[in-house]
């Protein structure tokens, strides 16, 4: 996912002698671009995943520094390199902590290291792992989209282990095809800072109105860890963003990447339907199946066609019928827990499940009966949405 913190480190620590002082675990941290900061001012237009280089010259006192370190921090640096030597000789460990407790990667160069080469070289770098996703992630799209006579297979075994396991998360708001394209790539950069950890075994790339993940042989508890970090950085510093992650299943082989995909997906569309931050298709249950339908007619016949005369008696009369049966449902038929959950007496519920039963023309005393209008339910929050 982008030239990293460890990749400048392997190519460049020796050539440029670069300590790595603070923020270790941030070492991950994709790179968009690399700029030179003297002013304060000079970061209005930083963007996220940028990584800034100072000489120190207009950041010479601690508070300077503090408020330099802080504002990355806000904006979302991949990182910090101090060019030490002429106008800051020691990192204060008020900097140090800053940078340790929001895992803002903090290096340093000598003074004697000429620091626009250094620059140009990083940029190039850059620029060339740039390309290079790019065109993993145009050989992803080809994969899921099964491309026939496509060399995906070919293109991508330098990078993955095309036999091993693969796996999709679908990270959705709902409006990504709406959003303003800046908007669209800040969200993007914010996602990718946040998923950091999973940098060389995977990809990440918009496709058809949504953030897609693919990882390629990550094990199931680290993959879990990912996720929960994830939505805990979410919740606390974009808690107002509509964000939701849908996680597939684990396929084995390049070849069978679209189903984890489609899982993906249905996960995520879940999510943005029952309010979930992060929902995973193999905890689905018996919804599985339900969010794998493509085809709106059938959805349509199997959900709202079937409750078609409680849907009208709740429009006509401002009741609640069709939720009452799905509650009645789910708890298998108990009215005194159908009762609790909808905070009515239970001659109230008894009276209006007999009425539900006259307006459908079933008893609802079979198991087919029950799941037939159960899945119907579910079906219509699908046609809903």
């Amino acid at each position: 996912m982008g030239y990293t913190i460890e990749d400048l480190m392997s190519s460049s620590q020796e050539k440029y002698e670069i300590t790595f002082v603070a923020g270790q675990k941030g070492w991950a941290n994709s790179i968009s671009w690399i700029l030179l900061i003297e002013d304060i001012n000079a970061l209005r237009n930083f963007k996220g995943k940028d990584l800034a280089i100072t000489t120190g010259f207009g950041f010479d006192k601690e508070s300077k520094l503090l408020a330099l370190v802080s504002l990355l921090v806000k904006l979302r640096a991949s990182g910090l390199i101090i060019n030490t030597g002429m106008y800051i000789y020691e990192i204060p460990q008020s900097v140090i902590d800053i940078c340790n407790e929001n895992d803002l990667p903090l290096l340093t160069v000598p003074w004697h290291v000429q620091l626009f080469d250094m620059i140009k070289d990083l940029n190039i770098r850059v620029l060339l792992q740039g390309m290079a996703d790019e065109q993993i992630s145009a050989s992803f799209i080809e994969a899921i989209e099964k491309q026939k006579n496509s060399s995906y297979r070919t293109d991508l075994l330098p990078y993955f282990d095309v036999d091993g396991d693969f796996q999709v998360f679908a990270l959705e708001t709902g409006d990504l095809d709406t959003m303003d394209t800046v908007e669209r790539r800040r969200l993007s950069f914010q996602i990718q800072i946040y998923l950091e950890s999973i940098s060389h075994n995977a990809n990440f790339f918009y496709y058809d109105s949504c953030f897609v993940v693919v990882v390629n042989n990550v094990p199931q508890n680290v993959l879990h860890e990912i996720i929960e970090s994830f939505e805990r950085r979410v919740e606390q510093r974009m808690p107002m963003q509509k964000l939701v992650v849908g996680v597939g299943s684990v396929f084995k082989d390049l070849d069978n990447l679209s189903y984890s995909y489609k899982r993906a997906r249905a996960a995520a569309r879940k999510a943005l339907i029952s309010g979930e931050r992060v929902v995973w298709f193999d905890d689905m249950g018996i919804e599985r199946p339900l969010y794998l339908i493509s085809d709106p007619m059938l959805i349509r016949e199997m959900g709202s066609d079937l409750l078609r005369p409680l849907i009208d008696y709740d429009e006509k009369n401002s009741s609640d019928y069709v939720r009452m049966l799905e509650i009645y449902l789910l708890t298998n038929g108990s009215i005194q827990e159908t009762a609790s959950q909808m905070y009515l007496h239970r001659n109230t519920v008894i009276y209006r499940m007999n009425n539900i039963k006259k307006l459908l023309n079933s008893d609802l005393d079979t198991t087919e009966e029950k799941i037939k209008y159960l899945v119907a339910c579910r079906l219509l929050c699908l046609e809903q949405s």
